[in-house]
């Protein structure tokens, strides 16, 4: 009976600790100075934007001639 609840206590750990370390928010930095942080991984879309959702939750776009770098904020 410990053995089982030691290895269902060590699983949910596992999962927890796995689930944290994959959310990560990527930084959209332009070339007038400008850091963008999105929550989720930019898009780049045929018509030439950059789409995010920034950190309020709200869907944004920018045009990628105004992107300088995306990159991951671990």
């Amino acid at each position: 009976m410990r053995k089982s609840l030691m290895y269902a206590a060590t699983v949910i750990f596992s999962i927890m600790a796995l689930s944290g370390c994959t959310r990560s928010s990527y930084a959209i930095y332009t070339h007038d100075g400008r850091t963008i942080v999105s929550k989720v991984k930019p898009a780049q879309t045929s018509a030439g934007l950059v789409g995010y959702t920034d950190a309020n939750g709200v869907k944004q776009q920018i045009n990628q001639s105004e992107v300088k770098e995306i990159s991951e904020i671990p």
